[in-house]
């Protein structure tokens, strides 16, 4: 830990004989960026942030660093394209599940998801994703690439379950896929299920939610989930996005019923002089770090 800014402002001594449950691991990435860039400054918003968190947590009363969180040196990017990122993000988070961690992945932008789920799936083959963000992801290609942002979400339907929520924004391509999608699984179940923010603000039952779920599952949160007025620091926000008790409820019932093996935290673009945005992000790892801790593992 000597020499890198740990999550939580752990020190050696407040992590000294807890064994590793949670390997943090910043990805600052951001080359397939659509809109505005700055998601590679995202990591370190949040480590940083996390730094002036308080530890205790009102709602389980207790404090997580007890779980055992490292946190790892950044993965140096590459420029060699989104693709071969994926592949340095899988190698990372396969190293981490070979030394029996949670990767707990921190972006960058969205793409770098891929890398894990990949990794995950070769260690957890019946396992599902549940996906929360403003856009569905669905395209196969955007900018002359598969391995867009924008198509982080179609990649990993076509490796297992993905079960979206909070989502507003989709082109015409995508609303037309998840659509034939939905037409073939009313024979066969189908691997996409897709619940949108107008259903989750009107008060969603998240046991629909559950239900489109494996027992055990890798989260993936795009931070643009949240509505502008609590997390403008995105590249591309949209409106009509959920509260912070809507992400945390689904997360909390979708934890404590399910085994998570991994999850990231993406697209934060740090805004200066408003850092309100980066403490929402810590805290949000580190209440997914709590309830994983306290109440997964089923």
């Amino acid at each position: 830990m000597d020499g890198i800014l740990n999550f939580g402002g752990l020190s050696r001594d407040m992590v000294e004989g807890i064994p590793v449950r949670f390997s943090v691991l910043p990805v600052p990435y951001d080359l397939t960026a659509s809109y505005i860039s700055g998601m590679r400054n995202g990591p370190r918003a949040i480590i940083e942030a996390s730094t002036h968190m308080e530890l205790y947590d009102e709602e389980m009363g207790c404090e997580f660093y007890e779980a055992g969180i490292e946190t790892l040196s950044s993965l140096e990017p590459t420029a060699l394209g989104p693709g071969e990122m994926i592949k340095k993000v899988r190698a990372a988070t396969e190293d981490i599940l070979e030394r029996g961690a949670i990767p707990v992945i921190l972006g960058g932008e969205h793409s770098i998801t891929l890398g894990m789920v990949q990794a995950l799936l070769k260690k957890h083959p019946r396992m599902s994703v549940l996906h929360l963000d403003a856009h569905a992801d669905m395209r196969d290609t955007y900018q002359d690439t598969p391995f867009n942002h924008a198509c982080v979400a179609r990649r990993i339907s076509e490796l297992c379950p993905i079960a979206q929520v909070g989502i507003r924004s989709l082109c015409v391509e995508e609303a037309e896929f998840l659509a034939s999608e939905k037409k073939s699984g009313r024979k066969a179940k189908t691997r996409i299920s897709t619940f949108y923010a107008s259903e989750v603000l009107k008060g969603i039952n998240w046991n629909k939610v559950l239900r489109r779920l494996t027992d055990e599952i890798c989260i993936t949160v795009d931070l643009d989930v949240f509505d502008p007025s609590i997390m403008p620091a995105t590249g591309t926000p949209e409106p009509g996005g959920l509260g912070w008790y809507d992400v945390t409820g689904v997360l909390r019932k979708a934890i404590s019923n399910r085994r998570v093996v991994g999850f990231d935290v993406v697209e934060l673009c740090p805004l200066p002089g408003n850092i309100a945005p980066d403490f929402l992000a810590a805290k949000l790892v580190y209440k997914m770090i709590g309830y994983t801790y306290k109440e997964g593992g089923r």
